[in-house]
């Protein structure tokens, strides 16, 4: 059996407060196998996107160890891939060079990198748009850009905050079938911050639910649906027995704050 994708193991981060150091994380464990998707759901400042940054090597951690395909990752940069809750990108730079910035910090030459920006826009539909800056694309246009980005940065990891929450349900929809498409084309492995239920079922193989600060990993959901992730999914009677027991989970969860 293959070694994990991405684990994280006893994962502990303190961060300041109004009256000294404040846990956010404790001994958080998980793990991502290859080619897997894994949403992540709980309380909104349990330290889910905390969780993330730390994964990503962005966030400091006074306890624990992240791997990547079974080995420690102290120097994680660069190895996975992070599409935050918002688009970030920079102003100055077309469509085009957002993109091929992520494919440069992942180490490749200028030429790779703007072929590599090409064939991600390409696929999202976006190539007609490359020269055009970030104030003249509309919010999702921008979120595809972002998602455009991932794909040209090329790890094989991908952490994903919210990446749609500011979007209206229409534009979400969307994006969430050319995220899911793309990844699995790529058999990247994914985990998923979001506080949609909808979202967290239609995108993960399996949903982590978190309890509220100090987050820890209280509850684990398989989703075992058949057939195509699409909204016509969500009208499946077995759909809505799995938000069920997400939301039942939520709920005990709710208990313990």
């Amino acid at each position: 059996m293959s070694e994990p994708a991405l684990e994280a193991r006893g994962l502990v981060a303190h961060r300041p407060g109004p009256d000294g150091p404040r846990e956010v994380l404790r001994d958080v464990s998980l793990t991502l196998g290859r080619g897997e998707a894994v949403a992540l759901v709980g309380p909104s400042g349990c330290g889910k996107s905390t969780l993330l940054g730390a994964i990503a090597g962005l966030e400091p951690l006074d306890a624990g160890t992240v791997l990547l395909d079974g080995a420690p990752a102290p120097e994680r940069l660069g190895r996975l891939t992070l599409m935050p809750q918002r688009d970030a990108l920079l102003p100055w730079r077309t469509a085009r060079d957002n993109v091929a910035l992520a494919a440069r910090l992942a180490g490749r030459g200028r030429a790779e990198g703007l072929a590599a920006a090409a064939a991600a826009l390409a696929e999202l539909g976006l190539l007609d748009h490359a020269e055009h800056y970030p104030h003249a694309l509309s919010g999702g246009m921008r979120q595809r850009v972002s998602l455009a980005r991932t794909l040209a940065a090329g790890g094989g990891v991908w952490l994903l905050d919210e990446p749609f929450g500011a979007l209206d349900a229409l534009t979400r929809a969307r994006l969430q079938g050319e995220l899911d498409r793309e990844r699995r084309s790529r058999g990247a492995s994914a985990l998923l911050v979001t506080h949609d239920l909808d979202e967290a079922i239609l995108l993960g193989d399996r949903v982590l639910v978190s309890s509220p600060r100090p987050m820890r990993i209280v509850a684990e959901v398989p989703v075992a649906l058949e057939g195509r992730r699409d909204l016509a999914a969500t009208a499946d009677p077995a759909f809505g027995r799995l938000k069920l027991t997400l939301l039942e989970a939520l709920g005990d969860v709710g208990a313990l704050a």
